[in-house]
């Protein structure tokens, strides 16, 4: 089951149903990826129409956010839950390690997967983790995206978590798609909470729909155009398509 908010199609999984199509997928080593939706992956595809076709193309796109998970609950599916990438990340840690597939750890800094490392390795000492890499901050030459390409293939690593930023990540994972046997999944700040070098919001937070919050406070000069401009006007465009909807049902 799907559903369709703004112009972003959301699959309507839980944690489980998330990790059984990653499972089948690299088992048959497909080349796809998975995209973590929050508010700010809806209204960067609605802003940016290239976006929306990389968004569009994934095999899985989760509701990450909790303002997803609400609408769509509102629309059609009233049993909905978040998907969200971090944990969404340590949920496929844990059935890669029963099921003895590798991972590979692709973003940030050379530190952070040091650390990133080491707690993924204590909390599933089975984990297979086939390798990592921290690209350099700016655009990659065409040679350096294939070297890492090749590195990733000779990992022999059939699930990569790339962590580079919303869009970043999604078009590096798009431009993958079809060259890199693996199931790619974006997981954004992930790296950052599992490494222990960023704090998560508590968990009550993000039941409210408030992790937004914590993290504007956290990291205002990063994050305020994000949420103090997206957050508005997702709430006014979601707004609309309920009316609208309502409309078409009378």
């Amino acid at each position: 089951m799907t559903a369709k908010i703004l112009r972003t199609r959301l699959d309507c999984v839980d944690y489980q149903e998330a990790c059984d199509r990653i499972q089948n997928w690299a088992i048959q080593r497909n080349s796809c990826y998975v995209i973590a939706a929050n508010v700010h992956v809806i209204m960067t595809a609605y802003w940016r129409k290239s976006y929306q076709q990389i968004l569009n193309r994934a095999a899985l796109v989760t509701p990450d956010g909790m303002p997803l998970v609400w609408g769509i609950r509102l629309l059609q599916n009233a049993q909905q839950t978040r998907v969200y990438g971090p944990d969404l990340m340590l949920a496929w840690c844990d059935r890669a390690a029963q099921s003895n597939l590798s991972i590979y750890l692709y973003g940030t800094t050379e530190t952070t997967l040091v650390s990133l490392t080491r707690h993924l390795q204590q909390r599933f000492p089975s984990l297979r983790i086939a390798g990592s890499y921290a690209p350099p901050f700016r655009a990659l030459t065409p040679v350096e995206e294939m070297a890492d390409r090749d590195r990733i293939h000779a990992s022999g690593a059939s699930v990569v978590f790339v962590a580079l930023g919303c869009p970043k990540q999604e078009e590096w994972m798009a431009r993958q798609q079809g060259n890199l046997q693996a199931v790619m999944i974006g997981v954004g700040a992930a790296f950052g909470f599992h490494s222990g070098e960023v704090s998560q919001a508590p968990r009550w937070m993000m039941r409210f729909g408030l992790e937004w919050l914590y993290r504007l406070i956290t990291e205002p000069q990063r994050l305020w155009k994000r949420y103090l401009i997206n957050n508005p006007a997702f709430v006014v465009l979601f707004g609309l398509q309920l009316v609208r909807g309502l409309i078409k049902g009378q």
